[in-house]
Parts: structure tokens; sequence; C-alpha cells
């Protein structure tokens, strides 16, 4: 296995834009939708303004030069090329932290959090390594079957190692926050704390298929019944696109890897579903990108297939704790069952993409916590 770490280089050439753009302009767009809402899927006008902005006046090489000020590497671990951020703060009392992304996001959601915690004007310090999920933005090819939560935390561990810190911070949501809880659990002896972000929806949907986290809810208290309305919700309405991923995802990659517009569709759509915050739309087009130059359609669903079909759900975190529950009501707390001991913290804006939606808030959160951990 080759270990080194080598600075990365972008493969997108002016060849390729050109290709997405001409692939935009030739979309053949589905009729609007009979009904006037989106409980259909997006709608075709506002999808296609935004494929419009995407091949006439973003500017991703623009995005690039902006991203360059964040120093990029990758390297080789267990056979699979990893994509990621490492940028060092210049304050010589840094700490160290290790975030992860989401579904159906890339690192480049953390651009601006990684920008606030490097060189923050007030607070601790961090340096920062923010890698790309397997199969997710440009860490591509997915090298084969089998990268579930558990393997990718090994991958982590195995970074860090290779990075030289024996002490580090974790943060993640959604996946992330399930990668990172594995690691907790692997590595305590180098993980300072484990810090996540959740919110209403997350929380109602994730309970719907870990086992046990929905036992003992009553229909007869409210908060119990706005919980399990929420997870039907989910079963009957918002769980299509997990459910072709968990059981055909090389048939929709066929798509999601030929049709920008499709994967505009396909990755927007969750953006706008699960913000309560609206997500500027350059850095939407921003993950988008990272996907489409990645062909990282058809692969990131082969990573949520095979952990939909795995049933290692990690063990027991012993390191300090922290929740931060973006857009919180009572709901969040009674999922997740916090330790006693678990610094926990409720913000009344924001929702599923905290780093894209609030990034100061985030920020400030993730310094509060880690601010007296070493």
């Amino acid at each position: 296995m080759d270990e080194q770490i080598r600075p990365f280089r972008s493969p997108v050439d002016e060849a390729d834009w050109e290709d997405l753009r001409d692939r935009l302009k030739r979309t053949r767009w589905a009729d609007e939708s009979p009904t006037e809402g989106r409980e259909r899927g997006i709608r075709r006008a506002e999808l296609r303004e935004l494929a419009e902005y995407w091949q006439t006046s973003y500017d991703w090489q623009g995005q690039e030069a902006a991203l360059s000020g964040i120093p990029q590497f990758e390297t080789e671990i267990d056979g699979q090329r990893i994509h990621f951020f490492h940028a060092r703060s210049s304050r010589p009392d840094a700490q160290v932290l290790l975030v992860t992304h989401g579904y159906p996001s890339a690192n480049v959601e953390f651009a601006r959090v990684i920008e606030l915690l490097t060189e923050p004007e007030t607070g601790p310090a961090f340096h920062v390594v923010a890698p790309s999920l397997p199969g997710y933005g440009l860490s591509t090819p997915l090298s084969g079957a089998g990268w579930t939560m558990a393997r990718i935390s090994r991958a982590w561990i195995e970074l860090m190692a290779r990075l030289g810190y024996a002490r580090y911070g974790l943060h993640g949501a959604d996946i992330g926050a399930g990668v990172s809880g594995y690691i907790a659990s692997l590595d305590a002896e180098h993980v300072t704390g484990l810090h996540v972000a959740t919110d209403p929806l997350t929380a109602a949907n994730t309970a719907t298929f870990i086992p046990g986290m929905a036992d003992g809810l009553d229909r007869d208290d409210p908060v119990d019944q706005l919980i399990l309305e929420r997870m039907q919700a989910f079963t009957s309405d918002g769980s299509g696109y997990l459910a072709i991923q968990n059981t055909r995802p090389q048939t929709i990659g066929y798509g999601l890897d030929d049709s920008p517009a499709f994967l505009l569709a396909w990755i927007v759509e969750k953006i706008q579903d699960w913000t309560a915050i609206d997500v500027d739309r350059d850095v939407m087009l921003a993950v988008v990108s990272a996907a489409w130059f990645g062909r990282a359609g058809a692969s990131a669903a082969h990573v949520l297939y095979d952990q939909a079909h795995a049933h290692d759900w990690g063990g027991a975190v012993t390191v300090p704790q922290a929740v931060a529950a973006f857009g919180a009501d009572a709901t969040v707390r009674k999922v997740l069952r916090p330790a006693p001991e678990t610094r926990w913290t409720e913000f009344a804006e924001g929702g599923h993409f905290p780093a894209m939606e609030l990034p100061a808030v985030l920020a400030t959160d993730l310094q509060e916590f880690f601010g007296d951990l070493r």
C-alpha cells in the first residue's frame, strides 16, 4: 500500500467544464409537476434556473482558487484514495480536530468552518483535518465494496496516525456523526472528545433504522407522538432516496454519473428539504460540482448500500461528548437519550447542514466544547 501523503492537484480542466456545460445545455427537461407544491419533487422551473446558473455563471475555477487557500492532500488507505483538507493554524497552542461530513455532501461544506477555526479572532484555535468520505466528493473512484462506517472509521484512525497526531477531537453530522462515534469507541486513547450535530428530523429519521432508538415511545405522550409521526413521514414519504440506493445503487448510478441535471436535482432537493436556513447557491453548487467532477453519484450510492447491509453500530463511547441540536425541540433529547454528563446545546435555528447554514455558530460551539479538552 502506498502510504505517501501527496499535495492534491485538481484533475478538472477546461475540457471537463465544457463537457458539463454542453450536457446541461442539452438537458431534456421533464414536464413540470402536475401539482403546485414540492410533494412530488423539486420544481422544474426552480431546477432549470439553478442549472442555467451552473452552466453560465457559476465560477468553479474561482471556487477552486478559494479552496486552494485550504491545503489539500490525497493518500491511499486500505486501497482507497482519500482526498482531504489539512489546515494548520499559526497558533502554537492549537488543538487538532477531525471533521466528517454526511450525505449527500463533501468536505467542501466545511470550508468556512475551517477558516473560522484555524485563525479565530477569539477563542481556541485548531488544526483541522477534513476528509471526504470514500466515494464522495473527490475521494474517488471507489476501490470496491464494503465501505461501511466501521471501515471508514478505521481509515480515519489510520489517517490521523499517518499525519502524526497523537491527540485529536472529533466532529460530525449525519454519516459523519456515525463515523466519529465509531472512532471515539475504537481509538479512545487518542480522542479528546466527540462533538456531533443533529436536528429534529435527523433524530427522528435515524430512529427509524437504528435498532432500539424508538423503544419505549408512547403514543399518548405529545413529544413521543411527534417523534412517531416524523418517523412515519420519513418511512412513507421521505426515504425513497435511501430505498433505491440501499437496493439498486448501480442502476441509479448510471443517471447520477451521466446527467448533471439529475445529480443537481438529487443533491439540491435534499439540501433544501433538510435545511431551515437558505444555503447560498454557490455553496450548494460547490458540493454538487465536487460530486460531478469526482463522478461520485454512483459511488456514494454504493457506500449507502454497504452501510444499509451492515449490522455493526459501534461500541461504547467513554470520551467526553457534546451534542449541538439545531432547530431544536423536545424530541431530539428524547430520541438520543444522552448520558447525563453529555454537553447539550440547543439552537433555535438551523437544520441538517449547520456547517453550510450557520458556520459561525457551529465553530463557536466547537470552540466552547473543546476549549478545555486536551
